[in-house]
């Protein structure tokens, strides 16, 4: 399974090498799910083999959302995989306050602490929810 956030330098470019791996897929046939449904784009088989073979492609919205039909995966699990590849951010929701209508994600460098997260306390102050715990992916709470 692809790892968002230190695991991986290449977590979206993993996500798809792991459908173009399983038994029967193609490019084609999993280029042929890859339409965003926000813009209803659909992504080129040739742009697929470029994303699985670490060559340089236009990183649009749009593809984060159609790698995410092609692989079954959340969007917002695909769009925390392109953050931590394409900018080197690591984006979860560190509060735990996601539902499945509303994210609550940050984005923020790997290898930070929580006591580094000073907008992220700021925020939740003026929230009244400066009680909050905030945990950093791979970080015991603190």
């Amino acid at each position: 399974m692809s790892s968002i956030g230190g695991e991986s330098s290449t977590p979206f470019t993993d996500m798809v090498r792991e459908v173009l791996a399983v038994k029967g897929a193609t490019l084609r046939s999993v280029a042929d799910r890859a339409v965003d449904p926000e813009t209803g784009k659909k992504l080129q088989h040739t742009t697929l083999a470029k994303i699985a073979n670490g060559e340089g492609y236009r990183r649009d919205k749009w593809i984060v959302g159609a790698i995410a039909a092609a692989t079954g995966r959340p969007p917002s699990e695909v769009r925390r995989a392109a953050a931590a590849e394409w900018v080197g951010l690591t984006a979860d929701d560190i509060l735990g306050m996601s539902t499945p209508e509303v994210s609550v994600v940050v984005a923020y460098a790997p290898g930070t602490r929580p006591d580094q997260l000073t907008l992220v306390k700021d925020a939740l102050k003026k929230l009244d929810l400066e009680d909050a715990t905030i945990q950093v992916l791979g970080e015991s709470n603190q």
